[in-house]
């Protein structure tokens, strides 16, 4: 039981931060929107179904989860703040001099993500999405 209150209150966190994401660049929308859908599915059906009918969840990430396919608009917003993200960690571990393992995984990880989005997720024009 108290599972399930956590993961509700993590899923309204997540759906309030991915939708400031809307108009706040640096705070990463579709992953938020993501883990809130997350959340939501594995809490309580009746709020995992309101998340997929706002309109946040249909214009940032329902042509992803139903098709793997994102305008370049929300592929360079993800992309960027991915890369900004990991930039400001990565900076901050060579400030510190941390070990390179980390580094490396940190490294790896971004590049991952730039490959998936690139080439694996496929982009399309904002009129050729359907519902």
């Amino acid at each position: 039981m108290a599972k399930r209150f956590v993961l509700i209150a993590f899923g309204v966190l997540f759906t309030g931060l991915g939708i400031a994401g809307t108009v706040m660049p640096f705070i990463p929308t579709t992953p938020l929107l993501l883990l809130a859908a997350v959340c939501f599915g594995k809490s309580s059906s009746k709020l995992h179904g309101w998340l997929l009918s706002t309109r946040f969840y249909a214009r940032n990430i329902e042509s992803f989860v139903k098709r793997r396919e994102m305008t370049m608009k929300t592929k360079v917003k993800l992309l960027g703040t991915v890369t900004f993200f990991m930039g400001v960690s990565m900076a901050m571990m060579f400030a510190l001099s941390a070990p390179r393992i980390p580094q490396i995984i940190l490294a790896a990880v971004w590049l991952g993500h730039m490959l998936y989005f690139g080439f694996c997720v496929k982009t399309v024009r904002l009129h050729e999405q359907s519902s």
